[in-house]
């Protein structure tokens, strides 16, 4: 894929990013969690995969990634309406795995799917997300020893955008670096500029490609920085100055690929492209319409529990006296 390529969905990215807050805002959507910043990281990690048999494990902020893999993008924001269990897209079509709102919790989920691929001999690789600040726990340490031990094909993705909410990474990450604690593991670990898309793409892709040659994982650390608030309830200027997020505004990733392409005509029409995206996500979001209530009980369980047709009773019951 090529930098006109990236730059065309990182530009779909932005603006469906700044939509959706526009919808939060608006009370279309409860809540939302930002990735003004992080573009780079996303689009060129999930653009290196092969969509036919890798697959990717997000977090609840990897809205560049699904651009990148073509995740229908309607029913990926229909996740963020909480009326549905993992959104309205398909997962196993998309190769993108309902996303994750446990910190850490897709790691695990990634190692899990990467030790069936070693074992169905498909040559899959799993790519999962996951920030600073969700390296600190336990689930992510397991699941790299696992990963480590078995040599699976899996790469442990680490959004480094320098908050763990309102935690400064220095105070969290003990030793600065999520990648060196890679050779702890006996696996490979490499920084990476997070908002140089090119150098994200080719690190993931030489990632991939050792993964499916039997050459065990990688944890790739992206540096970058979360322009925005950590979600559309936070307020970042209560824990960092406005002259830090303006000074690393600067190395917007957006800027960056724009300047090194310097074709106006182009960038001009990748910006119509994303703005008729936009206008048919927001469109197909607003004619949803309200799931029915009874489908919060379908799909919890493969053998409904006793508690859980006793809730399902309760609610009808109350639903029917309404």
């Amino acid at each position: 894929m090529n930098l006109r390529e990236l730059h065309r969905h990182l530009v779909v990215a932005r603006r469906l990013d700044e939509e959706a807050i526009a919808l939060q805002r608006q009370g279309v959507l409860p809540a939302y969690a930002p990735m003004k910043g992080q573009e780079a990281a996303q689009v060129g990690s999930a653009a290196a995969l092969d969509p036919t048999r890798d697959f990717a494990f997000p977090t609840y902020r990897e809205l560049g990634a699904a651009v990148a893999l073509g995740v229908d993008l309607v029913g990926y924001l229909a996740s963020h309406l909480g009326n549905w269990h993992g959104g309205l897209y398909d997962p196993m079509a998309s190769r993108f795995a309902p996303f994750n709102a446990v910190v850490g919790g897709p790691v695990t989920h990634a190692v899990g799917w990467a030790m069936g691929a070693r074992l169905d001999g498909t040559g899959g690789v799993a790519l999962t997300y996951f920030g600073d600040g969700a390296s600190s726990q336990g689930d992510v340490h397991e699941a790299m020893n696992f990963a480590g031990v078995y040599r699976l094909p899996v790469i442990f993705f680490c959004q480094h955008n320098g908050w763990a909410i309102s935690v400064p990474s220095e105070r969290q990450v003990a030793g600065g670096s999520v990648a060196a604690r890679a050779e702890g593991y006996g696996i490979t670990g490499r920084r990476i500029d997070g908002n140089d898309v090119a150098e994200v793409y080719e690190a993931t892709r030489e990632a991939v490609d050792r993964a499916r040659d039997g050459g065990g994982p990688t944890v790739l650390e992206a540096m970058t920085y979360r322009l925005g608030p950590h979600s559309t309830s936070d307020d970042p200027g209560r824990y960092r100055p406005l002259a830090e997020e303006r000074q690393r505004a600067q190395d917007d990733p957006l800027l960056r690929s724009a300047r090194l392409i310097g074709d106006e005509e182009f960038l001009a029409e990748a910006e119509s492209h994303a703005a008729k995206v936009v206008r048919e996500v927001r469109e197909g979001l607003l004619a949803l319409g309200e799931q029915p209530g009874e489908e919060m009980f379908s799909f919890v369980y493969r053998e409904p529990t006793r508690a859980l047709l006793e809730q399902q009773r309760r609610w009808k019951e109350s639903a029917d006296a309404q």
